[in-house]
C-alpha cells in the first residue's frame, strides 16, 4: 500500500487514521453548525471544534454538492473562495487544509495561496485536475464519478463505482473515495451497503482509502435513526471502515469519529512485515473478488486469484458414506478434510476451486450432501 504525503502529514497503513474535520463557506449546505460566511468566525470553529477535537485535515467546502442544487460555474466558487482563504490565514491551530472542487481553476488557485491539498469531487471528470495536483506536488483526494462535471458520485454499482475511479488515471499522490451516499437518483441504500461490504476491493488500487460516511442514510436505516440521533451508527461503522482498510474518515464529529477510528485500527490486521531491504506486505483478502483487484493491478494471471483464498467450513450430521465420499474427493482435490472424534461432524478446508471439484467428485451420494457441497462452492465465489 502506497503511503501518500500531505503537505508532510502521512496518510497510509504506515500511519494512524486521519480525520478530516468540515467546514463549509456555502450557504446551501445542510449542516448548518459547519456553515460560515465570516472568516473570523469560521476560523474560531475550525480551531475550537476541529483541530482542538482531532482533525488532522479540514476539508473547505464551497458549495453544496447536493444534486437538488444547481452547480456552481468556476468562476461562482472562485469568489467564494476568497473567503475560505482568509479562514485559513486566520486558523492558529496546526491542520492540513483540503478544498474541496471540481473545477482545475479553482484547485490551481487554492494551492497556489494556502491549501495542502484538494478535495476533487468528480473523480478528474476536469482532466487538468491530476496535471494541477500533480504540478504542486500536492496530495488529492479523488471521489469515484462519472466523465460529468454536473454530476458528481453518480455511480451506483461497485464494479462501475471502481472503475470510475481509473478515469484519468491517479497521481503519485491519490487517495481513492468511494463515493458514499445519495449522490445520484439510481443510487439505492443497498449499493452503499454493498460498496461498504466490499470496501476492501478498494485496497487493490494500492492507494490511500477515504471515507465519507458520517451519518449517511445507508447506515441511519439499520437501526431506524433520523439524522440527529445517528452518531452510534457512524461510530460503529467508522471503526468497521478503517479495519478495512479506510485511511481518512471525513465527518462533522470529529472527537467521537477519531476515538472510533483509533479502535478500529487497534485492531486491524497487521498488514506490513518487516524484512529487511524486500518489503512484504500481507494483503487483506478475504473474498476471490479482493484479491483479483490485486491481481489485476500488477498484471497477473487471472486464475491465481481463485486460490488466493481460503475457506473453513464445519459440516455436521454426515452419515459414513457421505464421509467416505468427501475422504475420496480431499485426497483427489487438494481439499482438506478433518474428521472429529465422534466422526459426525468434519471440516473441510480449501480454495473456491477446491470446493467446486470437490463438489463434482462428492455428488450423488446423498441429495443432503450434493445441496451441502453446492451452497459452499457457491459461497466461496
Amino acid at each position: 500500500m502506497r503511503n501518500v504525503d500531505a503537505a508532510g502529514l502521512g496518510i497510509g497503513d504506515d500511519y494512524p487514521p486521519r480525520i478530516m474535520g468540515v467546514l463549509n463557506v456555502s450557504k446551501e449546505s445542510p449542516y448548518k453548525p459547519s456553515v460560515f460566511n465570516d472568516p473570523g468566525e469560521a476560523a474560531e470553529y475550525v480551531d475550537r471544534e476541529l483541530i482542538d477535537e482531532g482533525a488532522d485535515i479540514v476539508d473547505v467546502g464551497l458549495e453544496s454538492a447536493n444534486k437538488k442544487f444547481e452547480v456552481l460555474s468556476a468562476e461562482d466558487e472562485l469568489d467564494r473562495l476568497e473567503t475560505a482563504i482568509e479562514v485559513v490565514e486566520s486558523v492558529s491551530g496546526d491542520a492540513v487544509f483540503s478544498i474541496e472542487t471540481r473545477y482545475h481553476e479553482v484547485a490551481e488557485a487554492a494551492l497556489d495561496a494556502n491549501f495542502d491539498m484538494v478535495n476533487d469531487i468528480c473523480g478528474f471528470a476536469d482532466p487538468k485536475m491530476p496535471e494541477v495536483c500533480d504540478a504542486r506536488d500536492a496530495a488529492v483526494a479523488k471521489m469515484a464519478s462519472p466523465p460529468d462535471l454536473e454530476r458528481p458520485g453518480a455511480v451506483e454499482e461497485v464494479d462501475d463505482i471502481y472503475e470510475a475511479l481509473s478515469l484519468n488515471g491517479l497521481t503519485d499522490k491519490t487517495i481513492v473515495d468511494p463515493a458514499f451516499g445519495g449522490w445520484s437518483e439510481a443510487k439505492t441504500l443497498e449499493h452503499d451497503r454493498e460498496t461498504f461490504h466490499r470496501l476492501r476491493e478498494f485496497r487493490g488500487y494500492g492507494q490511500p482509502i477515504l471515507v465519507s460516511i458520517n451519518r449517511k442514510n445507508f447506515l441511519r436505516s439499520v437501526a431506524d435513526r433520523d439524522t440527529e440521533g445517528a452518531l452510534p451508527v457512524s461510530l460503529a461503522a467508522t471503526s468497521m471502515a478503517v479495519e478495512r482498510g479506510a485511511h481518512v474518515v471525513r465527518t462533522h464529529d470529529v472527537a467521537e469519529t477519531r476515538d472510533a477510528a483509533l479502535i478500529g485500527t487497534e485492531f486491524a490486521r497487521r498488514r506490513v512485515r518487516e524484512a529487511g531491504d524486500v518489503d512484504v506486505e500481507e494483503l487483506d483478502v478475504t473474498t476471490v473478488r479482493e484479491a483479483q483487484r490485486h491481481v489485476d493491478r500488477i498484471g497477473g494471471d487471472t486464475d491465481a486469484a481463485r486460490q488466493a483464498v481460503v475457506h473453513v467450513f464445519e459440516l455436521t450430521g454426515l452419515g459414513p458414506e457421505e464421509r467416505g465420499a468427501l475422504r475420496a474427493a480431499a485426497t483427489e482435490t487438494g481439499l482438506a478434510l478433518v474428521e472429529g472424534d465422534d466422526g459426525t461432524n468434519v471440516l473441510l478446508v480449501g480454495t473456491p476451486v477446491a470446493f467446486e471439484n470437490a463438489a463434482a467428485a462428492a455428488g450423488g451420494v446423498s441429495g443432503a450432501l450434493d445441496a451441502a457441497l453446492e451452497r459452499l462452492a457457491g459461497v466461496v465465489q
